[in-house]
């Protein structure tokens, strides 16, 4: 995702720490704690690679005539030295196709990228997600992919996750639906993680991996049981940490904003209750870090310490998780009692062309091949860097590894089923979303409850939202 807005406070340091190839699953994380070996084959019978080997109809470039393009991304040494190995394969098997790949820190990068746009010098494909697509796209920055997609068959709608491809659609007014303008370069579904061992000691059954069955009052029981207080009277071991603020919000029936009419929705009894519950598991439960613990340890390296029961986890983190001496696995997020509803967020980087590139169907070819080739997403997962875009795959050999988690399929359940897209999706300027999280503090150290919290907070957010976004 990919928050400096909320992501990049949590969720990016996560992903720096475990490689960062889900970097897209940009998202606003709440509460502060950023396959088969076969190609699929489309509806025309070529596999996603000899479509992506065809001649399109845009551009100035020759299936074999000679090109040089640049890909721009961010990431790890991980990340970094599994993308040289894809291009370096891919100029192997096209010759006369040059690629220069350029990595820029994560915490650099829209900077880079907006002042190379400034310059016309726009890498031909690049990383954009979040609020930096729509205001890419809405500035019409991007190339439509949609007569490169008709005329090389490329994509196959039926094998690539729906949720992602709609990421980056984009209808001229809004994002979600139109014509695509980008190509998922992952999806990421953040789930629900949980220390067995924990969970083993205190007696108790692991949470359910199907959604609705396992509640917030069930975890909060849990959580108070496994919570263990030291002989200073220091807590040792919590419950749970990292509880996001979106989990709990949508699934007790409220959101941030409506984004078709422009209505920031905080100020509603749904928001502010489910705001009041994760802040309570500090205040009121202790059986989560406050501020003040987190600032001390932070609850990833409390968690990969053994010393949290549940903690949350996308893809990306298998790596780094495979290693832990406890065993582990992820369930569905907690629902709401008042709703039964389960819901977490789905965070998505995606691969986009420049609208000005010299080559575009050169450029659309290595956004293809970079997206959707099998071999590439073969080693994506095994890697455990995330969750394949191709759909046979992920619900094929993906599920069947034999590497934790054992429920992968909650992966699987939080793409198709109850994963939501990140907030800023339909935004432009975040300035109103970045003051909500700086805002809440206030309700995490409780300075103020979560219901006068949004009733004070919805005007001015409003105010920013109108003048950023409209």
């Amino acid at each position: 995702m990919m928050r400096k807005n909320k992501w990049a406070q949590a969720s990016l340091a996560l992903t720096l720490v475990c490689g960062m190839v889900v970097s897209g699953c940009a998202s606003n994380n709440g509460n502060g704690n950023n396959n088969g070996n076969a190609p699929a084959a489309n509806n025309s019978g070529q596999t996603a690679e000899e479509g992506a080997n065809s001649e399109g109809t845009a551009g100035n470039n020759t299936a074999d005539a000679k090109s040089e393009i640049e890909f721009m991304g961010w990431g790890g040494d991980s990340e970094k030295a599994v993308f040289q190995k894809l291009i370096d394969e891919y100029m192997k098997k096209y010759p006369n196709k040059k690629v220069k790949y350029t990595v820029v820190p994560p915490g650099e990068y829209y900077q880079k990228l907006d002042t190379l746009i400034a310059a016309k010098k726009t890498p031909d494909v690049f990383y954009a997600g979040g609020a930096h697509f729509n205001k890419l796209v809405s500035s019409d920055q991007l190339l439509n992919l949609d007569p490169l997609i008709e005329s090389t068959g490329a994509v196959d709608p039926n094998n690539v996750w729906k949720a992602a491809l709609d990421r980056y659609r984009y209808d001229g007014s809004i994002v979600g639906s139109g014509s695509l303008y980008g190509l998922p370069k992952d999806v990421g579904p953040w789930a629900f993680a949980y220390n067995k061992d924990l969970f083993d000691k205190a007696g108790l059954p692991y949470p359910s991996a199907k959604a609705g069955e396992y509640t917030w009052d069930d975890m909060l029981a849990d959580a108070k049981k496994i919570t263990v207080t030291n002989d200073r009277g220091k807590i040792d071991t919590f419950g749970v940490a990292g509880y996001t603020l979106e989990s709990a919000v949508w699934a007790n029936g409220g959101d941030w904003i409506d984004y078709n009419t422009g209505t920031v929705t905080i100020d509603t009894p749904q928001f502010a209750e489910a705001m009041q519950f994760v802040a309570d598991l500090s205040l009121v439960h202790k059986v989560s870090p406050s501020p003040d613990d987190e600032k001390a340890q932070n609850g990833y390296a409390r968690f990969v310490a053994g010393k949290i029961a549940m903690f949350p986890m996308g893809p990306w983190d298998q790596p780094g998780f495979w290693q832990l001496p406890f065993n582990w696995d992820i369930a569905a997020w907690p629902a709401s009692p008042n709703t039964g509803k389960t819901a977490t967020w789905l965070g998505s980087l995606g691969f986009v062309v420049a609208k000005n590139s010299e080559y575009p169907e050169d450029s659309f070819k290595l956004a293809a091949y970079l997206s959707l080739d099998s071999e590439s997403q073969k080693q994506n997962y095994e890697l455990g860097q995330a969750v394949p875009n191709l759909i046979d795959m992920a619900k094929g050999e993906f599920l069947a590894m034999d590497k934790a988690p054992q429920t992968r399929q909650v992966f699987i359940d939080i793409i198709e089923d109850y994963g939501k897209p990140v907030i800023e999706v339909g935004s432009k300027n975040l300035k109103w979303l970045d003051t909500f999280w700086q805002d809440a503090s206030q309700v995490w150290t409780g300075k103020k409850t979560a219901a006068e919290f949004v009733k004070e907070e919805q005007p001015k957010l409003q105010k920013l939202y109108d003048e950023g976004n409209k």
